[in-house]
């Protein structure tokens, strides 16, 4: 009888342990999901299952479709929940998520990207904004983690300022003492 209940917690607990971040109703972790699902699938030998027009075995398409519904919001689960094909479900979730590559109705290319964010510097950072063009980012990312690294280091440099602006006193060595206006001593 122990055994069994044992198996059954085993069972249960593996049921709820998910091998990355469910897929999120507000679409910003997307394309990390969609590449997370497709190396499992094809880890799991599966991956056409999520393709249209595919020869899958009815019990490959059923583990890949469960395999997609525990990693999906539950509130997509939900609203997902008569969609049993797992080509059809992986295409609505592509279609309900994946904006990326197209705006309007045209392909967004790396240099439109690269333009776009060129384009959100304020008029007081054009000489910022001209560096920046000037070491000719060619994939957006490197642009992007550029940036990122950026911002990090003027959040530091502004938290430095706020906690000794300019201009005030400067702090007292660690190691000098002040007495009734006489010289400071210092240890060496």
């Amino acid at each position: 009888m122990e055994f069994h209940m044992l198996l059954g917690f085993y069972i249960i607990s593996n049921i709820a342990k998910l091998e990355f971040v469910a897929l999120e109703v507000s679409k910003k972790n997307y394309v990390s999901w969609m590449i997370d699902v497709k190396m499992h699938l094809e880890s799991m030998g599966i991956s056409n299952a999520i393709y249209e027009f595919n020869n899958c075995l009815a019990q490959d398409k059923a583990k890949a479709q469960v395999f997609l519904r525990k990693h999906i919001d539950e509130m997509l689960r939900f609203e997902y929940l008569d969609v049993t094909d797992p080509s059809i479900l992986w295409n609505l979730l592509k279609e309900r998520f994946d904006h990326q590559k197209e705006y309007c109705g045209q392909e967004v290319t790396v240099e439109d990207m690269l333009e776009k964010t060129y384009s959100t510097f304020h008029a007081t950072n054009i000489t910022l904004m001209q560096q920046y063009r000037m070491q000719k980012f060619t994939r957006y990312f490197e642009l992007s983690a550029c940036l990122l690294v950026a911002e990090q280091n003027n959040e530091l440099l502004m938290k430095n300022h706020e906690s000794r602006p300019s201009r005030s006193v400067a702090l007292p060595e660690a190691n000098a003492t002040n007495t009734d206006g006489h010289r400071n001593n210092t240890r060496g």
